[in-house]
């Protein structure tokens, strides 16, 4: 997938709506492509990696926008839908892309994740009282595609990840408890620093899923320590021993992820 493809293609799709752009900057290039189109202040988030393993990857971008629109109305510091022209999603030139509004912010500032951390009870509590429709299996969908991809593709060593999701399956109940939306990744990356304070972004991954998944993705280690001091950061609402598991789903997705990343 060319990612000065995907720059035409939104330069194009939102040029069809009056919006000009003389000096697309790509911000990320990664599972997804994020593109400010400058001068306008829209950034152009076009599926990448994600269209590979996502057979619903418009559906992602979809949930991302509609919670991001929630959130806003709440009050959510939150990255919003562009309202230079239709968020989307899109399917243009072959391919689906979405338009948010463009938030100054310092890249190169990172909260840590005790901080991240430390602002999840709110988003949380907020999170709740969203009613639109969630996936409810998440990372498990995801592990899912991503080996049905890779082994369509004849890619070797697999084994080990279908045995280790297999397990997890076994455990996965018994895990899966204080379920709500959650963010769904809520890594640093996904907090932008501005000059009035961090703005939440990235809504693409939320499910309806145990509190404990979004710890699991600050928790920083394997072990029963830093699941513990991940809920004791937070300030309770999970149990440690869930937040651990889900450290586990979320190790071998990631290290999955990675096999993707070198074949695709």
């Amino acid at each position: 997938m060319s990612t000065s493809a995907a720059v035409r293609a939104a330069v194009s799709l939102a040029a069809t709506h009056g919006v000009a752009c003389t000096d697309p900057t790509v911000l990320k290039d990664g599972s997804n492509i994020i593109v400010h189109l400058r001068p306008a202040p829209v950034v152009a988030r076009i599926a990448a990696r994600t269209a590979l393993v996502r057979p619903s990857v418009a559906d992602h971008f979809a949930r991302d926008l509609s919670m991001s629109a929630f959130l806003a109305s709440r009050g959510v510091p939150v990255v919003t839908p562009s309202a230079e022209l239709p968020a989307g999603p899109h399917e243009w030139d072959g391919f689906v892309l979405a338009f948010s509004t463009y938030v100054p912010h310092d890249p190169s500032a990172e909260l840590t994740r005790l901080d991240v951390l430390k602002l999840l009870p709110e988003l949380h509590a907020e999170l709740r009282l969203y009613d639109g429709p969630l996936p409810t299996r998440g990372p498990l969908d995801d592990t899912e595609h991503a080996l049905a991809y890779l082994e369509s593709r004849g890619v070797p060593g697999l084994k080990p990840f279908r045995e280790r999701h297999t397990e997890l399956l076994t455990r996965w109940d018994a895990h899966h408890r204080d379920v709500q939306p959650l963010h769904g990744d809520p890594h640093h990356g996904n907090v932008l620093m501005t000059p009035s304070g961090p703005v939440w972004n990235d809504f693409e991954d939320t499910w309806r899923g145990p509190v404990a998944w979004d710890l699991a993705c600050l928790a920083g280690a394997k072990g029963p320590e830093a699941a513990q001091r991940a809920v004791e950061i937070y300030g309770g609402g999970a149990a440690p021993e869930d937040v651990e598991f889900h450290v586990e789903t979320r190790v071998n997705f990631g290290t999955l992820w990675g096999v993707l990343i070198e074949n695709s």
